[in-house]
């Protein structure tokens, strides 16, 4: 028997070998069609690429392409479990051309891996073509050898594809295989054709034409093709079943399924079906940075959760089912994708958080409708007032009630249902009220409540493609279009651009598509769930619908990422070195440093720097993975999560793990942010400052990565301009320096000695009045110089003071356009004479303020070199009149 995992590397290895391009499948976000809910078909991360709007190095490719219909256009939530073919899950193998080959290459390489790879019987297979593709019909004659009875012309829709109602379309082909007479149900294109007698294995699209909005079609200068096979029913196949949950990976999983409830009986099979699909969904929807909530993507997970978790507790589960087979899934599927390893930790944290809350809603919800469904007859629709009032008071979702109330053959009253919800979205507008300039905030709330929540998709992608919902201008009005050199804010249904939130500075980049280009300058978050792009039209008109490329400036956003995570490790590393006090009191993510306020009531010496900076970049250098636990917030923190300031939490919260210590992570915390995937990603740490900013509050401000190495590299260039100074190599710079400066302060000694020495033995080089002269009953010293250092006036004075014994020195000295003025007054003198009053008389004749010093000595200094004539006739005359 051929397993799963075989049909997958056969399909992949036989294109392969017809030169195709192995591609690995795509998330389930598609990151370039706004409008699919989640990725349901191998072509979508080619859509562009079939359009012409990208190349690459090949023309032709094969994938096995993880898809989910789950929600939207393409939902089989409702029949998953009950059927024998739908799922909400499934992979589709595909081979695929860009403008390469066509056709006949295409039906030919079906044709060969089908019945001579594959082994399938020529008379259990027929084909459908559009009726008019006369060319794909003489194709199949030709390399299958089929009959006109084997070719069936079908002239719906149903065989013919188009992207959308213009751009590239074609005709298609269909693959069917015949189970059997002993199943109900006709070929394709008969009376009875929904019966499971015949089933499509594989179509083939050929996109031949472009189609205008008039109707009107034109041939495509390169035709490609398209084809999808669905991994699920091709193994039914080839395994010799009819229904796909017999098949080896799904029995596999119903296996567990039924050893952890211990139930096997036939009329379980049903719920051990929805488990098993549901399981694959939730799993891969988690691996790819989908997580529950109540908007959007997140609540169509959820709704699947729940509708497993039902099923398990129909089972008789006393305790949560459902992450206790994620590792059997893992080893079915984590070699084929790795993701499901990686993301497995976060898997189970989901799976067995969701679970334990449900159980009480289900308890809650369960025990309300049975309370109501007494009270109906057996024909009456179950009130769509009590069904609102479960949804939005308990969380029990519609599709969970439809599901209970349809095993009784009950239905809702849906149009109560829509009433109950706009009586509660009129209450709420109502009773709201906005923290900010009521006309801006009054149009995010308007806005919030029609769209909802914003995907953001940034954890996992930089790049993506969007739809704008709405554009607002500064003033909060909203606008219909905007215009080149506008300024907007700009709301789209999702977003890679991460939203300033937790002290990490909002994304830059780039919206734009082939008419429009727009600058984002940061993105914010409005009403807490809402992320608005602050942008300026650059080129272009920019409209409400338009579909725009989304692109993060990358290398700012790694950048501020590492800053991020480095700020977990340097708040772990403080709490470790010194204390539990220590907590986050706020912080900076920027791109090019990172600030971090903490608890702490002294300064931190130079070995606690070294000591912090040496941890962390141990941290760093070990190049841990770090891991994302989504948790109950009361649980992260008995866990020992730190919860960050400013942050407000939800019941549920990301919990960031990085580092490790012993058998423990290092930094466990609660957080929002970006981050890297691994701690050596962060490259280096280096402290630039820590300082006081408030009582016992202090302030670390850091570089990381190629910020940190531009720091270190210019540190080390002046090092290096030092040591050609003074002659010498890097490690005996100190030694030189020390020796330099010791030298220069001995030769500023013996300078200084010598200037006392010409100054007081008349030196040329300063104008004085001559020795000591009699003013009044005093005797004064005057002198005057002329860029004489300050410092050296001073020490001057005393010597003159000891040399006068009795009287007053008064020197100044003129450097440019400013004065120094120093008085000295003998200690005999100091209870008539103040040498304070006297400099500060001097210093307003120069234009100076103040000065002050002892009654004994005073200094001050002044802006009017001119009028140190006049300062030294004032002070004289205040001397003589003592």
């Amino acid at each position: 028997m051929r397993t799963l995992t075989d049909i997958r590397s056969s399909f992949i290895d036989f294109f392969k070998r017809q030169g195709h391009e192995p591609v690995s499948s795509s998330s389930l976000v598609p990151k370039n069609d706004p409008t699919l809910l989640f990725t349901n078909a191998g072509m979508v991360q080619f859509k562009d690429l079939f359009t012409g709007q990208e190349k690459r190095f090949y023309t032709r490719a094969t994938t096995a392409q993880k898809c989910v219909r789950a929600g939207g256009k393409h939902n089989d939530l409702e029949n998953v479990g009950y059927t024998a073919r739908h799922h909400t899950f499934f992979e589709m193998l595909g081979n695929f051309s860009f403008g390469d080959y066509f056709k006949d290459d295409a039906i030919e390489y079906a044709w060969t891996l089908i019945h001579k790879e594959f082994g399938l019987p020529k008379d259990k297979l027929l084909v459908t073509v559009y009726s008019e593709d006369e060319e794909a019909a003489a194709i199949w004659k030709k390399v299958a050898g089929f009959s006109e009875d084997r070719i069936i012309r079908i002239p719906t829709s149903d065989n013919f594809w188009s992207m959308g109602d213009t751009g590239p379309c074609g005709p298609c082909t269909e693959i069917f295989y015949d189970h059997g007479p002993h199943i109900p149900g006709g070929p394709p294109g008969s009376p009875d054709q929904d019966g499971d007698r015949f089933i499509e294995i594989w179509n083939l699209v050929f996109m031949q034409f472009e189609q205008f909005a008039d109707g009107s079609r034109i041939h495509l200068p390169k035709p490609s093709v398209d084809t999808g096979m669905g991994i699920e029913r091709i193994a039914a196949v080839m395994q010799g079943v009819h229904n796909n949950y017999d098949t080896d990976l799904f029995k596999a999983i119903i296996q567990s399924s039924m050893e952890l409830t211990k139930t096997s009986d036939p009329a379980s099979r049903h719920s051990h079906n929805v488990i098993a699909d549901h399981l694959r969904s939730t799993s891969f929807l988690l691996a790819d940075g989908v997580l529950p909530s109540n908007e959007g993507r997140g609540y169509v997970l959820r709704r699947i959760m729940r509708r497993a978790m039902r099923h398990a507790h129909l089972l008789g589960a006393q305790e949560p089912l459902m992450y206790r087979l994620v590792p059997t899934l893992v080893e079915l599927m984590g070699q084929a994708y790795p993701e499901l390893g990686r993301a497995q930790a976060l898997i189970v944290d989901n799976l067995k958080l969701e679970e334990e809350r449900f159980r009480q809603t289900l308890e809650r919800g369960l025990r309300l409708l049975d309370e109501e469904t007494v009270k109906l007859t057996s024909s009456q629709a179950f009130p769509g007032d009590i069904a609102f009032k479960l949804y939005d008071t308990y969380g029990f979702p519609l599709d969970l009630t439809q599901d209970v109330l349809k095993s009784q053959g009950r239905t809702i009253d849906m149009a109560g249902f829509e009433t109950a919800m706009a009586a509660q979205k009129a209450a709420a507008r109502a009773a709201w009220v906005g923290t900010g300039d009521a006309k801006n905030e009054q149009v995010w709330y308007d806005l919030k409540q029609e769209h909802g929540a914003t995907e953001f998709l940034g954890y996992e992608v930089t790049d993506a493609e969007g739809m704008v919902l709405a554009l607002v201008d500064n003033e909060g009005k909203a606008l219909e279009a905007a215009f080149a050199g506008d300024k907007v804010q700009i709301l789209s249904n999702q977003t890679p651009f991460y939203a300033e939130s937790g002290g990490q500075e909002g994304d830059r980049g780039f919206l734009s598509n082939a008419t429009v280009k727009v600058k984002v300058v940061d993105t914010v978050k409005r009403l807490g769930e809402l992320h608005v792009h602050i942008a300026e039209v650059i080129e272009g008109t920019l409209k409400i619908g338009d579909h725009l490329k989304l692109n993060v400036d990358t290398e700012r956003r790694l950048q501020v990422q590492a800053n991020h995570s480095a700020t977990h490790l340097l708040h772990a590393t403080l709490r470790r070195l010194l204390g539990d006090h220590v907590t986050q009191k706020g912080s900076l993510v920027a791109e090019d440093r990172l600030r971090f306020d903490f608890t702490h009531t002294k300064p931190l010496t130079e070995e606690e720097l070294r000591t912090i900076e040496r941890d962390v970049n141990h941290q760093i250098i070990a190049n841990t993975v770090v891991e994302t636990h989504l948790m109950d917030v009361d649980a992260a923190i008995a866990k020992g999560a730190m919860a960050l300031f400013g942050e407000r939490y939800g019941d549920e919260v990301r919990v960031l793990s990085m580092g490790s210590e012993v058998d423990q992570a290092y930094s466990v915390e609660l957080c929002g942010g970006t981050h890297v995937s691994r701690t050596g990603d962060i490259g280096v740490f280096k402290i630039l400052s820590e300082v006081g900013i408030s009582s016992g509050v202090r302030r670390i401000e850091a570089v990381t990565g190629m910020t940190a190495w531009q720091y270190l590299y210019e540190a080390n260039q002046t090092l290096q301009q030092a040591t050609n100074l003074l002659k010498t190599a890097p490690v005996e710079f100190m030694e030189k320096l020390t020796q330099a400066l010791n030298d220069r302060r001995i030769l500023e000694k013996q300078v200084a000695d010598l200037r006392q020495k010409l100054a007081l033995a008349g030196d040329s080089s300063s104008r004085q009045s001559g020795a000591a002269k009699q003013v009044g009953n005093y005797k004064v010293i005057v002198r005057q110089f002329e860029s004489m250092p300050t410092k050296d006036l001073k020490p001057l004075a005393d010597k003159l003071k000891q040399e006068i014994e009795t009287g007053v020195v008064i020197l100044t000295n003129r450097e440019d356009d400013k004065v120094s003025l120093v008085v000295a007054v003998t200690d005999n003198l100091v209870s008539n004479l103040s040498a304070v009053d006297l400099v500060r008389l001097g210093a307003e004749a120069l234009g100076g303020k103040g000065g002050g010093g002892r009654p004994d000595m005073a200094q001050a200094g002044g802006v009017n070199p001119v009028e140190i004539p006049t300062a030294i006739e004032k002070m004289e005359n205040y001397i003589s009149s003592h």
